[in-house]
């Protein structure tokens, strides 16, 4: 469960931002608060702001930071420049490192991971651990300088093969390390980013052999078109094994592509054979219909007939089952998008619920509806907002519940009245 991200000199954010998911003693809404290591943590975040006043970037943020933690031992080859990407709008935050921190509990483990980063080095790296109940280092590092209280000598070996543009976290994984190991399986296992419908194929394969999955994936196709009375789903499956299996009408160059990158996988997986799959799906919905004799009878829809919202929705459900199947993070960028609000409210509400969510999962996502800070869905501490300032350019992040307002304030109003920032300063044109 993540407790605390943070993040600095990022994008439109100069200064540090902090997204806390630990509750703040307010009494509303107790059963959207889990309880664990003596800790209240909230189940879902929802951030409001303006267009361009940099919300997306907070789940920017924690994306890259995911990325580079799950691959770095993989892609910073000697030269290759660590991709953060530093406030622009003055004249040295580009010197400046880039910094990410986490709190989060895996497994009733405490655990603190943190790194900055230029586009050159890694300049400072720590994990720390709480395996007995007291906060332990695991590993410090500044610059090329590490430092270790248990298993010094292979760390002290494993630091030796860590390049100044790779994180020591990731590298230690590769090389056995058990508190690494222990720590990193939730970036790897348990942080989930939601995806576009164009992927809808993808996920079908990937979840082909799944029938429960795909048995979600068409719970959420009804629930957002009424008129879906079942779907189906068709897979044809090929294996790639050497060039002799590639189908004949891929051209030359993505046969190329597809070869090395077998050759890829094979190396970085010290397999000796590799196989990749070339698949094509079907989805198909069933839909009532009265024929020319009066009669109800059901007909086929392909997926791509259906709605945007339908699609979305679809799109959502493997990230949606699976985290609130065994725990873990969802992030969304724009949950509403193409999503009719009941059902932005039916997504929100499976996370909140303690009947739909016992496995302790939470969601993170922006939106522009304001139907949510309704703090009778949704708590103070729950809202955040992003703003941006005019005369720097710098996006601030903060919550309504650091304003002094009452359980009866109408949380809603007032931000539209621009009370709590976040909101567009435009005015209407007089319309008569």
């Amino acid at each position: 469960m993540l407790i605390e991200f943070s993040f600095k000199n990022y994008r439109s954010f100069r200064d540090q931002a902090v997204l806390s998911m630990e509750a703040v003693g307010l009494g509303a809404f107790k059963s959207s608060i889990m309880e664990i290591n003596n800790l209240k943590l909230l189940r879902g975040a929802a951030i409001f702001g303006k267009n361009g006043g940099g919300k997306s970037n907070v789940i920017r943020a924690f994306w890259l930071a995911v990325q580079f933690i799950r691959n770095a031992q993989r892609t910073q080859h000697e030269k290759a420049e660590i991709p953060v990407n530093p406030f622009a709008l003055n004249d040295y935050s580009d010197k400046q490192p880039t910094e990410f921190s986490f709190v989060y509990i895996l497994d009733g483990i405490k655990y603190w991971y943190s790194f900055s980063a230029t586009r050159k080095k890694v300049v400072s790296e720590s994990l720390y651990h709480a395996p007995k109940g007291q906060k332990a280092i695991v590993f410090t590092r500044e610059n090329q300088k590490f430092a270790f209280t248990e298993s010094k000598s292979k760390r002290n070996m494993i630091s030796e093969a860590v390049a100044e543009n790779q994180l020591f976290f990731s590298v230690a994984c590769t090389m056995n390390d058990k508190a690494c190991i222990n720590a990193m399986r939730w970036f790897r296992e348990f942080i989930y980013f939601s995806r576009d419908y164009t992927d809808i194929p993808a996920q079908l394969l990937e979840y082909a052999e799944d029938q429960n999955m795909l048995k979600a994936i068409s719970d959420y196709a009804k629930e957002a078109d009424f008129g879906i009375e079942n779907m189906k789903f068709e897979f044809n499956n090929q294996e790639i094994d050497e060039d002799k299996a590639l189908v004949s009408d891929i051209p030359d160059g993505i046969k190329a592509m597809l070869l090395d990158f077998k050759k890829a996988l094979s190396a970085m997986n010290n397999e000796s054979e590799v196989n990749l799959r070339v698949g094509q799906v079907t989805a198909k919905s069933e839909h009532y219909g009265i024929d020319q004799n009066g009669n109800q009878q059901r007909y086929v829809v392909e997926l791509s007939d259906e709605s945007d919202g339908t699609r979305r929705l679809m799109s959502y459900a493997p990230a949606i089952e699976s985290v609130l199947s065994k725990g873990g993070l969802l992030l969304v960028d724009e949950l509403e998008k193409e999503l009719h609000p009941m059902l932005v409210n039916f997504i929100i509400s499976k996370f909140q619920s303690c009947q739909a969510n016992t496995k302790g999962a939470q969601i993170i996502f922006t939106t522009h509806n304001t139907d949510l800070m309704n703090l009778e869905f949704l708590r103070k501490d729950q809202i955040y907002l992003v703003d941006k300032k005019r005369g720097d350019g710098v996006s601030e992040l903060y919550s309504i519940a650091d304003f002094n307002t009452k359980t009866g304030d109408n949380i809603r109003k007032g931000y539209l009245l621009g009370k709590y920032g976040g909101v567009p300063d435009v005015e209407p044109e007089e319309v008569g």
